[in-house]
């Protein structure tokens, strides 16, 4: 039997059986159309181990007997059927008899476009024919998002960025006013969203999600968040969003226990149950899952025409082990710790991620040493574009909240990173995770006073900027926020009232300016020939020297971890006339001391650190310098 309103074909069930779809969004679902002249919704819904189905929802009084649906003869466990004379914002559930039990369970749809605003939880059929306005940016894209391109992400969560005068939350398109310009003012060349895909639960920040294929009605509707991403997109401004392909919650009205059998969640509650965070697994080894989430990940890139996905928590989909003690999993076939078919399900994810969508980033946080996690999959590797560098954000902060007086016992700490730096193409995250729970904020991680825990900021942040990588600051922190982040509050703008917070704002202002037009600062982020030390070793001054190599040109970075202005300090140098200071995190708009290298440095013949020539220069207290060669 086949239906006459049915979206899918042979091909599709082939795909869809062996875990290879990715355009399930255009096939499951509810999608407006016609049949028997007769304009209604054609719905579609898996779930094999179903006896019944009934659509119910406004439009029949939440009584679905007449509105059943019909299963395929062909064992795909899809039931399908078309009801007339409803349309777009009805609201619906799937309403499920199982098979293996007697327990009815009404369901929100899977693929639903756009969910009740929370705590409600219907389904709203849904369509849109947003037309998108910034024409130009597939080919800006190919340039800004390349691997050797400047990237420095703001990442943030929508909610809490600024509340207005009634203290509620910005939708999208007031963000496609206010934050699309404080991005562009800041210098920022992407953002990057925690899950704005459908949530119930609030504090849970987005990363328990239940509507993979909606955006959050909190802000506003499905093409009001095109309306934000066109909107940066016009400003050359690229698009990263949060996606959660490692676990979801154990809501009644969502994925869990769709039709009374794991259908999402694995059975096997060794692989199936994540113990941290309470919540399910997606069973990796089901082929019809795996074309579940590689759908949806597509449909971002698709139809809301995002630069990139960072994929959360993928250390814990790697391993069978993740957060289980002894006795509590059970090893792979080859007696390892690999959950291999998560391994193969994230092959495939960036294959065809990468495949259909060229010029993209996939981003993996990533917190072991897992190999290969950005080497191209035909080499073994998982194939992301970019991982998380969590250990140089640990050794960093660990460092940083040292007194200077025993940082020289610590020295190496701040210089582990470069041992390991260019095993992957590495993002340096300092991110939400950093600033909640009892962590403090940034800038209170920092020892001292008021003055040196401000200079302690921007000596930090200069050092990410000018350290190999792509650079990723979380809201609040360019402004140093002293509180912790709160999701149910705005960032205290206020604070920029204060010499202090506005320092720190120009700083990461200016080192975004300078990041972005000095090459030599990104060309080679993920080569060993982008980087090479001067002095790493000087544990009495705690001071590090270092050079930036691009493909013409280099600079020269020194940083100094004490309150202790260096004078005359002597270091060796590449060839040139002459060096100028392009920037100093001690400049008094910063709010620093204003102790700079005002003059051309000139360039002595004297030995040093294995160069044929050496410049002597002042090193402000806690603070970073960057230095750019002259040679005419």
């Amino acid at each position: 039997m086949v239906y006459p309103y049915s979206r899918f074909t042979d091909f599709d069930l082939n795909l869809f059986a062996s875990g290879h779809h990715t355009q399930l969004y255009d096939k499951f679902g509810s999608h407006i159309t016609e049949h028997d002249g007769k304009k209604g919704v054609y719905f579609a819904v898996y779930a094999p181990a179903a006896k019944k189905i009934e659509v119910i929802g406004n439009f029949n009084y939440w009584s679905g007997e007449n509105h059943e649906l019909l299963v395929r003869w062909d064992g795909s466990g899809i039931w399908e059927g078309f009801i007339p004379d409803i349309g777009r914002g009805e609201l619906y559930k799937y309403r499920i008899y199982s098979n293996n039990d007697y327990a009815v369970r009404e369901k929100a749809d899977p693929y639903a476009r756009k969910y009740e605003m929370p705590p409600k939880t219907a389904s709203i059929v849904w369509t849109d024919d947003y037309k998108w306005t910034s024409d130009q940016w597939p080919i800006t894209r190919k340039e800004t998002n390349r691997i050797d391109a400047p990237i420095s992400i703001y990442e943030l969560h929508p909610g809490s960025w600024k509340k207005n005068s009634e203290g509620h939350s910005l939708s999208y398109r007031e963000l496609a006013v206010e934050l699309v310009d404080y991005v562009e003012e800041m210098g920022y060349t992407h953002v990057e969203f925690m899950p704005i895909m459908e949530h119930p639960y609030y504090p849970s920040w987005g990363y328990l999600c239940t509507g993979f294929f909606a955006p959050t009605s909190r802000y506003g509707d499905p093409e009001e968040l095109k309306y934000l991403v066109d909107a940066f997109h016009k400003k050359g401004i690229g698009v990263y969003l949060d996606w959660v392909p490692a676990h979801f919650p154990s809501d009644e009205h969502a994925l869990a226990d769709f039709d009374g059998s794991c259908l999402y969640e694995h059975p096997d509650r060794a692989k199936g149950y994540h113990p941290d965070w309470k919540s399910l697994i997606f069973n990796y080894e089901r082929p019809q899952v795996r074309s579940f989430l590689l759908s949806s990940a597509h449909f971002w890139c698709s139809h809301f025409k995002v630069d990139g996905l960072r994929v959360d928590a993928v250390a814990s989909m790697l391993y069978l082990d993740y957060s289980r003690e002894e006795g509590e999993w059970s090893p792979n076939e080859f007696g390892g710790n690999e959950y291999l078919a998560a391994v193969e399900f994230l092959k495939e994810l960036n294959v065809s991620m990468y495949r259909d969508f060229p010029d993209i980033q996939m981003i993996a946080e990533e917190s072991t040493a897992f190999n290969g996690v950005t080497s191209p999959v035909h080499d073994g590797g998982l194939g992301f574009g970019l991982k998380w560098m969590m250990g140089w954000m640990n050794d960093s902060l660990e460092f940083f909240e040292r007194d200077p007086i025993y940082r020289t016992h610590h020295h190496f700490d701040i210089s582990r990173s470069l041992t390991y730096a260019f095993s992957e193409n590495y993002a340096l995250p300092l991110s939400h995770d950093e600033v909640v729970h009892g962590k403090k904020s940034l800038i209170y991680k920092m020892p001292g006073d008021e003055w040196q825990q401000f200079a302690n900021l921007r000596l930090l942040y200069t050092y990410m900027y000018t350290h190999p990588g792509s650079k990723l600051l979380f809201m609040g922190c360019e402004i140093g926020q002293t509180s912790e982040w709160d999701v149910n509050e705005s960032i205290p703008w206020h604070l920029l009232q204060y010499d202090p917070h506005k320092g720190v704002q120009n700083t990461i202002k200016d080192l975004n300016k300078t990041y972005r037009h000095c090459p030599s600062l990104y060309e080679k982020n993920y080569s060993p020939e982008g980087f090479s030390w001067i002095d790493y070793g000087d544990t009495e001054n705690t001071v590090l020297s270092y050079i930036r190599h691009g493909h013409k040109s280099h600079v020269v970075v020194v940083l100094n971890f004490s309150p202790v202005v260096r004078h005359g300090y002597r270091i060796g140098v590449p060839a040139a006339l002459s060096y100028s200071e392009i920037f100093n995190s001690d400049i008094e708009e910063y709010w620093g001391s204003n102790v700079t290298n005002n003059k051309k440095i000139k360039v002595s013949t004297e030995p040093s650190h294995g160069h044929n020539n050496s410049i002597e220069i002042t090193i402000p207290p806690l603070a970073g310098i960057i230095l750019k060669p002259s040679h005419s």
